[in-house]
């Protein structure tokens, strides 16, 4: 087995310092939306893009059931959507209550206040048997109001999530 030391590891992520999204999807009337730290561009042509959800997160649940997604960016004045999505747990709270959503043409919640934003397909979701999947997608398209400073995980760092990694769901 090889061992890796979490303060290097740690270190080394926090210097990544990657920006911020949230995820939004839905299946069957069911609209889910999360915070996402994890997320790259996978592939230039065709343009892929990969999210990696926690297993923690209703979002998840909602996704295996999900063929599409967006992916909104959040800029630095969007401190307060991290904080709801981020820190809310879907299975107790409706998220997109009182925020101004709109439905893409599947039906995915499109949040008005980031017009930064992929439309995603998914392709696949690899789960490796740790505490996310990833899920691997084709982009439909991709949105911007130009320019803009992302909001990073050092900006969100003090919020508490709805969920811990440890808190896996047993059966999705």
């Amino acid at each position: 087995m090889i061992q890796v030391s979490d303060n290097a590891f740690d270190t080394l992520m926090a210097s990544a310092d990657p920006p911020l999204i949230v995820v939004t999807t839905v299946a069957e009337d069911d609209r889910a939306g999360c915070l996402v730290g994890f997320h790259a561009q996978s592939s230039i042509t065709p343009q892929h893009y990969c999210i990696w959800l926690s297993k923690a997160n209703h979002t998840y649940r909602v996704s295996l059931r999900a063929a599409h997604f967006a992916a909104h960016f959040l800029t630095t004045d969007d401190l307060w959507l991290a904080e709801r999505f981020g820190t809310l747990s879907g299975e107790d709270t409706d998220k997109f209550t009182g925020i101004d959503v709109e439905a893409d043409s599947h039906g995915v919640p499109l949040l008005r206040a980031c017009p930064n934003r992929l439309a995603l397909d998914r392709i696949a979701v690899l789960d490796d048997g740790s505490d996310h999947v990833c899920l691997t997608t084709r982009v439909r398209s991709a949105a911007t109001a130009g320019d803009f400073e992302p909001l990073r995980v050092s900006g969100a760092i003090h919020l508490d999530p709805g969920h811990d990694n440890d808190e896996r769901a047993i059966q999705p």
